[in-house]
């Protein structure tokens, strides 16, 4: 049987809301995090779902023409990391920048070669679990003010997490209280 990933949906091709710019994203399926008041409940089904093709994905996102980038959402996509690095791969090879949202932290990703390896690829990792008590709207990029939008490349060079411009605007807010 071909290599499989199980998604939550097929890929989706526009989103504004997961990273700069009109996005492609990648919804994995499955999360042992189980955040209360998550956004994506439906993806917690380590099951639920269905699987396709990391080859067939792979061909997706070279044929692909977006103006920006490629998200892992999901669920958890660092579940799946091995099979998410050959699409990380391809969306290099293309030139777009690449996102993922983990309710992991940095430091607990980068003790897990797969892990780190998948990490290596991306751009911005935004990092820890939702905590429903720190909500707010106005965030962005990001639901509760506990995660952390971090510059991976940066991070893995200084080996310890550097946060990216990309929260800029968060901490800003985060300093007016």
């Amino acid at each position: 049987m071909a290599n499989m990933l199980r998604l939550a949906s097929p890929l989706q091709y526009d989103s504004i809301v997961d990273g700069p710019g009109v996005r492609m994203v990648v919804w994995t399926q499955g999360c042992t995090h189980h955040c209360q008041d998550c956004h994506n409940p439906q993806t917690w089904d380590m099951q639920g779902g269905a699987e396709y093709a990391v080859d067939d994905l792979v061909q997706a996102i070279q044929e692909a023409q977006l103006q920006t980038g490629i998200t892992f959402s999901g669920g958890e996509p660092f579940l799946q990391a091995e099979k998410l690095i050959p699409l990380a791969k391809a969306a290099k090879e293309k030139g777009y920048d690449l996102w993922a949202f983990s309710g992991f932290l940095w430091e607990d990703l980068v003790k897990e070669p797969i892990q780190k390896e998948l990490l290596s690829y991306l751009d911005v990792l935004v990092d820890g679990r939702f905590q429903a008590e720190l909500k707010d709207y106005r965030l962005v990029f990001k639901g509760s003010s506990n995660q952390r939008i971090l510059d991976v490349q940066s991070s893995l060079k200084a080996g310890k997490p550097i946060v990216s411009k990309y929260d800029d605007k968060n901490i800003a807010l985060a300093e007016q209280k």
